[in-house]
């Protein structure tokens, strides 16, 4: 391996050293953004039984053929039927059940006419508006007036037109957001197996930090990085805790590290990984992998990128927890965190097909006045605006690795290659989507 490595070789290399969490049996509260790890089957059809997609009258389909506002079918009201009603009562020849949304079909209807179609109960013109809502008081009997036919099955929900039992529900693999939940309730599933969601640490690194909301002091700057990367963290599925600035002192920090390894499934340090005075995380993990903690230490890098250069990957303590370091300008971190750490989180969560570990990537021409230049033999990532109708891509502010305005303003990533040194208007360029 050459001394400088590519962006995709330091990708590769995370990715072959991260495995998935092990399994966990989880209550569905807990268990939105995590990844299914067996196939879950329909134990019972869904809906369970026919029931009224309108608030109607549950009919007879012979007892309404050839109704009209001029004649209409007039039927005996037998009851109501409710959601959730138990003994339903059979309708015969002549009748009618009021009937609710959701409610069961009861016996021997085979169609619901809705209430607007009807008086409501009232021996009047068809119920409409406020008219239909209130007419025929739950328990009323009597008669109702039906003013146009039904056919059969009309407004009515067919058991298991949702889903079969022993149909798939969901595959393993699967993320599970609100409607996948959704289903797992539906069927009946308290509990689930899912890879957990990875727990995630940021701890951002130097003197000069200053938490925001805090006065700032000669030569301060307010810790952004620490929020935006634990922001980036939870975005990706994981559940991210966020470290206060250490100060630039390897003694203290390896101790912060050391402090979050009980609750951390991946570390992620930002700040002092290049080649300065204080690059103190490299300082502070230079160390680790002694005959203590075989199998372990932190690898400093170079990458051909621009901007995050400077990288250190590797894992730390008992249980080689993955830490990725990454540089501490603002959009250097927030570039790195996107083409690596995501990925890494994305791979811990369970998650495999490329296209569910890293960002959507597009291609787009460039929206520029002028040429882009590009550093040669290093692979170039400018903030930018994508036009998905235009399929176009704009370039935001420039490519100094400080400006984290224009960076709060992009929604995708402009990868200009190793081998390119200038980019013309108009030219196709691979986007990544970061929006």
């Amino acid at each position: 391996m050459s001394t400088t490595w590519s962006v995709d070789e330091h990708l590769e290399d995370i990715l072959q050293a991260v495995h998935p969490l092990d399994p966990i049996e989880l209550p569905l509260p807990d268990a939105q953004g995590c990844v299914l790890v067996e196939d879950v089957m329909v134990p019972v059809a869904l809906p369970p039984f026919d029931n009224s997609s309108m608030d109607g009258y549950a009919v007879r389909v012979a007892d309404v053929t050839g109704a009209t506002g001029e004649f209409p079918a007039v039927l005996t009201v037998i009851g109501d039927v409710a959601a959730g009603s138990a003994g339903l009562p059979t309708v015969g020849p002549g009748q009618a059940a009021r009937i609710m949304t959701g409610a069961p079909l009861p016996p021997g209807a085979e169609a619901v006419v809705p209430v607007e179609w009807t008086d409501g109960g009232t021996g009047g013109a068809p119920a409409t508006g406020m008219r239909a809502a209130s007419a025929a008081p739950e328990g009323a009997t009597g008669e109702v007036r039906v003013y146009r036919p039904a056919e059969a099955r009309a407004h009515v929900r067919a058991r298991g037109s949702d889903v079969q039992a022993g149909d798939l529900a969901l595959e393993a693999g699967t993320v599970l957001g609100p409607p996948q939940i959704g289903l797992l309730a539906a069927i009946g599933r308290g509990t689930v197996r899912v890879r957990p969601r990875p727990r995630v640490v940021v701890i951002s690194t130097g003197s000069e930090l200053v938490q925001p909301g805090e006065e700032l002091g000669q030569g301060q700057i307010y810790d952004s990085n620490s929020f935006a990367l634990a922001a980036a963290a939870r975005d990706a599925g994981a559940i991210a805790y966020r470290v206060g600035a250490v100060t630039d002192d390897a003694t203290t920090l390896r101790a912060a590290i050391e402090d979050q390894l009980i609750r951390a499934d991946l570390l992620v340090t930002t700040g002092g990984v290049s080649v300065g005075a204080y690059d103190v995380v490299k300082e502070a993990l230079s160390s680790v992998g002694d005959e203590d903690e075989p199998g372990s230490g932190i690898d400093f890098r170079k990458l051909a990128m621009q901007p995050g250069k400077p990288q250190g990957f590797g894992s730390i303590g008992p249980e080689h927890t993955p830490l990725l370091a990454l540089p501490g300008n603002p959009v250097s971190s927030y570039v790195s965190f996107e083409l690596f750490v995501r990925p890494a989180i994305r791979a811990l969560m369970g998650l495999k097909d490329v296209r569910d570990i890293q960002r959507p990537r597009v291609r787009a021409a460039l929206a520029a006045d002028k040429p882009l230049s590009s550093p040669a033999g290093k692979r170039q990532f400018l903030r930018g605006t994508y036009d998905a109708e235009a399929g176009t891509v704009t370039p935001v502010g420039g490519a100094g690795s400080h400006l984290i305005a224009a960076l709060a303003h992009a929604d995708a990533l402009l990868v200009v290659p190793e081998d390119t040194t200038t980019v013309e208007p108009g030219s196709a360029l691979d986007v990544v989507l970061i929006g």
